[in-house]
């Protein structure tokens, strides 16, 4: 649970590539997360389990095009 003045990081999709690639070269969660400045190295983990379940598409976030057709649906409704 995200605890109050908490800022969250995004991370680019070819972070997210580069992660998973050195994780599958064998290095450590620790190792990856100095090297590319990942502050929470439990992200990590979420990420190779989408990268295992869905392949590179997982690790490409949709939220944001989740929020804006639901915007745009409303505005649509309203109209």
């Amino acid at each position: 649970m995200a605890k109050k003045g908490q800022t969250f990081h995004t991370y680019s999709f070819e972070t997210k590539k580069k992660a998973v690639a050195m994780r599958l070269a064998g290095k450590t969660k620790k190792e990856v997360a100095s090297a590319l400045q990942i502050s929470d190295i439990g992200r990590l983990k979420v990420w190779m389990r989408k990268f295992r379940e869905h392949g590179e598409e997982g690790l490409i976030d949709r939220r944001r095009k989740l929020l804006e057709s639901t915007d745009h649906k409303r505005l649509t409704e309203e109209e």
